[in-house]
């Protein structure tokens, strides 16, 4: 385990401790965990379900290698072995075979990953409860109130802080036994940049005092909310770093950016954030996807992609009615060969949940797709969520015309 963090000789501590927990490459270490002699080795999480291991007749297993995947699958993460190699998240499969011909590509298996997610969490809610779920492998976490926390131990002044930390961090370990790094700031912005500086299983703790030395000489990109537009209009002005960002005139900022983005780049690149930690926010919407073993066209494999439209459609009303939502915009995704996305949605004079419902809105919207195209992924989603008994809101206008194209899902 690393443990790098710069004592400091404040007088007073942070009043707000916030922890940024990011899981140590979480798919492939779930993996790992399946398949233990991979362990060191570089390992590449995105194949299909033709990639699985095979059990030879000794009880040995064979796995594929990325030399010989074709298609035009991408990373959904990788070992740190294999990104030593140049091998990373959103690169193609193809491409990286290039680098690491010999890398082994596993399928991704998303339940067991959720199972994971969820052990995890409840693992730090059982030190900390105070948290904001960020995803599948990371959360915030309030650590103000734990007690302990704001008390030294012997000379070290975050003492306290740092064996809450280390007790959060074995009790994960003990529970799945997986990896994670915490970084604890007096804020949000920077423990999400703290977790990631001494990656994996790392233990960062600083205060504001440490902002010159551990941030300031970051790159820009390195802020959470800096994305590469921005950090290349940032180049052009001559600003690189966190720290040159810092020292740049608010005014310029101002005036490049406008008000609102200028002025939070410059609060931004002198650590300050106020955001609280959210334990609880309605989603957005609820969707369901999948991507199929081989492209498949409306036309010739028309019983099948009926069959799966029928199962998302029902799936989705179950994870509706689980966790008690309505919703009236119904949409559905798809992607086609070449990685063309396109979507659709409609939205209902009243808020719906089931199955035949939800099917037969999502199959008004598939009509106005051209699926001329071989398909490569198909997705349903509702939006515009609600719950039982809530004030409905006005109905709103649907800008797309119900307007079938010549080849349309309507064929199943």
């Amino acid at each position: 385990m690393q443990d790098s963090e710069r004592l400091t000789d404040a007088s007073a501590p942070p009043r707000r401790w916030i922890a940024h927990l990011d899981m140590d490459a979480f798919y492939a270490s779930v993996e790992l965990l399946r398949y233990p002699e991979l362990k060191g080795q570089p390992v590449v999480i995105g194949g299909r379900r033709m990639h699985a291991p095979r059990t030879r007749e000794d009880g040995s297993r064979e796995y594929a290698r990325l030399r010989d995947y074709t298609g035009r699958g991408v990373i959904t993460t990788s070992t740190y072995a294999a990104r030593a190699l140049g091998v990373h998240s959103g690169m193609g499969l193809m491409k990286a075979g290039l680098l690491a011909p010999d890398a082994i590509l596993l399928p991704t298996d998303f339940d067991a990953y959720r199972h994971y997610s969820r052990v995890f969490k409840a693992a730090v809610a059982q030190i900390a409860p105070v948290i904001e779920d960020r995803g599948i492998d990371e959360i915030y976490i309030d650590l103000s109130a734990v007690p302990g926390v704001h008390e030294a131990v012997g000379h070290d002044p975050l003492g306290g802080v740092r064996a809450v930390a280390r007790e959060i961090k074995n009790s994960v370990t003990r529970a799945t036994g997986l990896s994670c790094s915490i970084g604890i700031t007096p804020n949000k912005l920077l423990s999400k940049i703290a977790s990631d500086l001494d990656k994996p299983d790392g233990l960062t703790v600083l205060t504001m005092e440490d902002l010159p030395d551990r941030i300031w000489p970051l790159p820009v990109r390195r802020v959470n909310g800096i994305g590469p537009k921005a950090a290349a209009k940032l180049e052009t002005l001559g600003i690189e770093t966190i720290a040159q960002l810092a020292a740049a005139a608010p005014a310029l900022l101002l005036e490049r950016f406008g008000r609102s983005y200028g002025a939070w780049l410059h609060e931004a690149a002198h650590g300050r954030d106020e955001r609280p930690v959210v334990t609880h926010s309605e989603p957005v919407s609820i969707s369901r996807e999948t991507t199929f073993e081989r492209d498949l066209h409306a036309r010739h494999d028309r019983e099948q992609l009926g069959r799966i439209f029928t199962q998302l459609c029902e799936q989705l009303a179950a994870d509706l009615q689980r966790k008690g939502y309505l919703g009236r915009t119904v949409g559905i995704k798809l992607r086609f060969e070449g990685f063309r996305t396109v979507t659709r949605d409609q939205t209902l004079p009243l808020p719906i949940q089931d199955a035949a419902a939800i099917r037969q809105a999502a199959g008004q919207c598939l009509k106005r797709v051209d699926l001329s195209q071989r398909l490569r992924l198909l997705g349903v989603r509702m939006a515009s969520l609600s719950r039982p008994g809530d004030a409905l809101p006005p109905p709103a206008r649907n800008p797309r015309p119900s307007q079938a194209k010549p080849e349309n899902l309507s064929l199943f």
